[in-house]
């Protein structure tokens, strides 16, 4: 049997607890960014400067989409002034993938519609559409046309 003595200080004593915090902190963090790039969407792609196709399609594959290589649809949009009803759930779903609609109301913005080739239960005819103002992302979902279909933000389920 081992017994180890030390004569520790208040200072030393505060040290090592401001030591210890800090580490934590830092593992913390370090855990945080290392757990988000095995999330489903990439932090490497930006919803900003999107400019071209390529890049539009680069955004949805961050998110593990493979989609058409040119869009099977894009129009033009006028966001209402006021969300009610369907609108405002849409924006509700867009709120919870941290985008926005709130800041657009009023404005036109362009919708992208890619057909998804890999969606997990192997459905076909699912679409992707990007909401782009300007050459900002300011929303998207996966979406299923058909008449009892569904709805979700961009994520993988």
């Amino acid at each position: 049997m081992f017994i180890f003595t030390a004569r520790l200080t208040r200072g030393r004593i505060a040290a090592g607890v401001a030591a210890a915090a800090l580490l934590c902190g830092a593992a913390l963090t370090a855990a945080g960014l290392l757990g988000s790039r095995g999330v489903a969407a990439s932090s490497a792609v930006s919803p900003e400067h999107i400019q071209t196709n390529e890049d539009r399609v680069a955004y949805l594959t961050s998110y593990g989409w493979q989609v058409s290589p040119d869009p099977v649809a894009v129009e033009e949009l006028l966001l209402p002034e006021t969300f009610e009803g369907a609108y405002q759930e849409y924006a509700d779903l867009q709120a919870s993938q941290g985008f926005d609609l709130t800041a657009y109301r009023g404005k036109r913005v362009k919708r992208y519609t890619y057909t998804v080739a890999n969606y997990p239960t192997g459905e076909q005819g699912i679409q992707a559409n990007l909401l782009l103002y300007r050459d900002t992302v300011v929303g998207g979902d996966i979406c299923s046309p058909q008449l009892d279909g569904f709805l979700h933000g961009l994520a993988m389920p």
